[in-house]
């Protein structure tokens, strides 16, 4: 690319920035302004209808799966403006998505591996936002190495039959599909005999239950399958070559999106920045060190994003992803403790009340009113260890990419 190409390419951006931030400022107005900051991480339960609501009226002002080739229902933008759409969402505090599972993680997978058949049968409702989807990845066996898969799939009668437990399923109590990864192959072990099946949760053979966390909130969920079924064609790839579609999935789920989120965590720095000089804990040079290491964090996390998103595009990706998901997670992680010592004793204290306000049991969390920086702080304890733990990414990163002698395995 000669250098007016790349002006051009940048003007082409900007400009499609700033049609975003028109759009945003005209439209998150009245009820829709209403949501502005609302859900998220530790948040998902804060105005749902309202935010799925949001979520049609974006995908009917064309404003969802801006990436994806036209012909499947996107609108095939660069990576430039890609990445500016998530950066001016993030800037103008819209509320969190509720379709992101779908668009972003399942939509390009089913593009890069699906049937024609599967595309046109399940796009147009994750693009019009009609079907929600969860990922049926992690069990309580396999938590962050998926390799340990142990829920099963067996073909009878046109359908697949699974039978199995899938945990820490993030808002499957609200989605009508899951995309599980299953063992097809008896007898098959680690990445091989693996299969990326489409299941329809609403069903008896399915079994939904919330997992109430440390902030009060059940957005993560255990999923049972006894004999669950789906159609026999409902399988992304060839049936075995689960590893592989999931592989690739996982690199959508660490990619542009991820911009975005650092908008916010910039935003949680800021606040917290203003914290500290509001209650006077700037004063304390700990602190200030903290924060200054805060700051030049977030900008790394930000350069490696970029670079991985170069190599992603270029289709010479590696452990970038891998690198990334320790990048954030710790320097995130990090923040929340931050926030506390910010916040200072009066962090340590959360009002309780049941729902007529009368003051309730300690012991119960769903009465807990905390305050942002409790909830970050309580919420961000997972953030090294869901999405793949620290340890397996690093894993990943020794043993496929510098090559080293693999872990010891039992």
């Amino acid at each position: 690319m000669d250098e007016s190409e790349s002006r051009d390419g940048q003007v082409a951006d900007e400009s499609f920035a700033a049609e975003v931030r028109q759009w945003l400022a005209e439209n998150l107005t009245g009820e829709f302004g209403k949501l502005k900051g609302t859900g998220g991480p530790g948040s998902e339960h804060e105005f749902f209808e309202e935010r799925l609501a949001w979520d049609r009226h974006l995908a009917a002002a064309g404003w969802t799966c801006l990436g994806w080739p036209a012909e499947h229902g996107g609108r095939g933008v660069g990576m430039g403006q890609h990445v500016a759409f998530h950066e001016e969402y993030a800037k103008a505090n819209a509320p969190a998505r509720v379709s992101h599972v779908g668009e972003e993680l399942l939509g390009p997978t089913l593009i890069a591996f699906g049937t024609e058949e599967q595309k046109r049968r399940f796009l147009p409702g994750i693009r019009n936002v009609t079907e929600l989807w969860a990922q049926g990845y992690s069990e309580p066996g396999a938590g962050s190495d998926l390799a340990g898969v142990a829920t099963t799939a067996r073909l009878a009668d046109g359908k697949w039959v699974i039978n199995g437990q899938k945990i820490w399923t993030s808002l499957a109590h609200v989605a009508q599909w899951a995309f599980v990864l299953c063992r097809t192959e008896p007898g098959s072990t680690r990445h091989q005999g693996l299969s990326f099946l489409l299941v329809p949760l609403d069903q008896p053979g399915v079994t939904v239950r919330p997992i109430q966390q440390l902030t009060g909130t059940s957005e993560f969920n255990e999923v049972f399958f006894d004999d669950a079924v789906t159609d026999a064609d409902l399988v992304v790839g060839e049936p075995g070559e689960g590893w592989k579609v999931a592989m690739g999935l996982l690199t959508f789920e660490r990619g542009v999106s991820t911009l975005g989120q650092q908008i916010g965590f910039a935003r949680e720095l800021r606040g917290i920045v203003d914290l500290a000089r509001a209650n006077g804990a700037h004063r304390d040079p700990a602190i200030r060190e903290r924060i200054a290491r805060a700051y030049v964090g977030l900008r790394v996390i930000r350069a490696h994003a970029m670079r991985t998103l170069d190599a992603v595009d270029a289709g010479t990706s590696g452990g970038e992803a891998s690198v990334a998901k320790l990048l954030w997670a710790n320097w995130h992680r990090d923040l929340g403790a931050l926030a506390m010592d910010v916040r200072g004793a009066a962090g340590l204290v959360a009002p309780v009340a049941d729902s007529a306000g009368i003051p309730g049991d300690v012991r119960d969390p769903e009465h807990l009113e905390l305050d942002e920086w409790q909830r970050l702080f309580l919420f961000t304890r997972a953030d090294t260890i869901y999405g793949g733990s620290d340890e397996i990414q690093r894993n990943i990163i020794s043993e496929r990419v510098l090559g080293l002698p693999r872990e010891a395995r039992p």
